[in-house]
């Protein structure tokens, strides 16, 4: 930091010497120091006007800059998480809702997707009355599997950029209380009906957000990577009759 700052100084004194010595130059050269000196206020009092005008611009093409950088960053980590995880547990908490058949035709996300269709989708999970039923799936499974995937999401909490998207992170916190539940209970089955139905409105909960948040990748993949968008709409989770073999 010192050095840093050591450079810096000696180069405005070489900056400020090298001036002197051009004003010196040409007050040699055409003899004039009154025209000099008038030209020297003129650039000086118009220097706040360009610095300011400089910084303003600078400053927000750097911002634009940044954000798009930590935007990127960010669609890596949450595409990282549906390949790892979310895509498969959309497919698993779906076992779980009762009356999924208008969710799935919802949620099947298409080529022909537009905008609105996306902004739709995204505002139903909101709408729909989710209900949850332990009993349809295999609690052990689910469990089993969060436990394993248990450090890969520890991981993507530790990304500074996920800062920037609190939706995301109040999906994997969502994530994270599942988990902590299934993991507290050495059995799952025979559980009391009131705590088989706490962990049903846990699901609930997580399948609400994951859902959104898949909606909003699928429609970031659709606008930035088609062919990846191609291949997520082949596994659908939301969508039975989806087939990862091109036809």
């Amino acid at each position: 930091m010192k050095h840093f700052y050591l450079k810096t100084v000696n180069l405005a004194w070489l900056m400020l010497i090298l001036s002197v010595i051009l004003y010196g130059v040409e007050d040699l050269v055409f003899g004039k120091a009154s025209d000099i000196a008038a030209g020297f206020l003129g650039n000086l009092a118009f220097l706040p006007i360009y610095v300011l005008l400089v910084t303003l611009i600078i400053e927000r093409v750097l911002k634009e800059r940044e954000k798009l950088g930590i935007r990127q960053k960010l669609n890596m980590v949450i595409g990282v998480f549906f390949s790892e995880v979310g895509t498969i547990l959309l497919r698993d908490f779906t076992i779980f809702l009762v009356k999924r058949d208008e969710l799935a035709a919802r949620l099947r996300v298409g080529p022909e997707w537009t905008k609105p269709d996306f902004d739709r989708a995204a505002r139903f999970p909101g709408d729909y009355e989710f209900r949850a039923d332990c009993s349809l799936g295999d609690l052990s499974l689910l469990k089993k599997f969060l436990l394993d995937k248990r450090d890969f999401m520890l991981g993507l909490m530790e990304n500074p950029n996920l800062l920037e998207h609190d939706d995301f992170t109040d999906m994997l916190w969502a994530v994270f209380h599942l988990t902590e539940e299934l993991d507290g209970r050495q059995r799952l089955e025979g559980l009391p009906e009131l705590d088989f139905e706490h962990l049903a409105g846990d699901i609930k909960r997580v399948f609400f957000t994951l859902t959104r948040q898949w909606v909003y990748y699928m429609q970031h993949l659709k606008d930035d990577y088609p062919y990846l968008f191609s291949l997520a709409v082949r596994t659908n989770p939301m969508n039975p009759e989806a087939r990862v073999e091109v036809s």
